[in-house]
């Protein structure tokens, strides 16, 4: 596969530190929806609580954030990214 034919997944603070690592490439042979981004991405760190971290993040596809748009509905496209940002405490 070729660099085109790759999903780059970028984790953040808590999903950062759910996954034990800052991010993951996902293969793909076209589009994907963000649906299937986060079950392959969860599908990578089995016995983890990213499934539960990855749910509360605010998401980005490319630059554009998803907020809540149906995560069946956002396609992904090869050579994209996704980054996940957990809510952050501070003020």
């Amino acid at each position: 596969m070729n660099e085109t034919e790759i999903i780059h997944v970028r984790y953040w603070a808590g999903a950062k530190a759910a996954a034990g690592v800052g991010g993951d490439r996902i293969d793909v042979s076209g589009p994907i929806s963000l649906a299937e981004v986060v079950r392959r991405a969860t599908a990578l760190h089995p016995g983890t609580n990213l499934p539960a971290v990855l749910a509360v993040c605010s998401t980005l596809v490319g630059e554009q954030p998803v907020g809540s748009r149906d995560p069946d509905t956002v396609l992904v496209e090869p050579g994209g990214s996704v980054e996940f940002l957990p809510p952050f405490a501070g003020g």
